[in-house]
């Protein structure tokens, strides 16, 4: 899988493992939130200080689907944070994913 920055299309893509499309949905700002516009398919926003926040961290907080009041601290994988690191090198907050 590669991941394209929409921000900065010079850049080459980031090579990541496929099971990268089920984890980019725990990092993304969801559309309408922090003025994310709405995306097309394939198309992720990332908050570019929530990347920095979690690269510093090392971990990522997840929300239960079932109970909002429910929360995990999770640590990120190697892979989540090559990404990361990338992220926020060049500065990317809009990627799209190609398989």
């Amino acid at each position: 899988m590669r991941v394209h920055s929409v921000d900065h299309p010079e850049l080459a893509p980031l090579e990541m493992p496929g099971r990268f499309k089920r984890d980019v949905a725990y990092f993304m700002t969801p559309p309408g939130e922090h003025g994310v516009p709405p995306l097309p398919e394939g198309e992720y926003w990332v908050r570019l200080e929530d990347a920095r926040q979690w690269l510093e961290d090392g971990v990522l907080e997840l929300v239960s689907p079932l109970d909002s009041e429910s929360r995990a601290e999770v640590e990120i994988s190697e892979d989540q944070e090559r990404w990361l690191e990338w992220m926020v090198a060049h500065s990317i907050q809009h990627v799209r994913l190609e398989s």
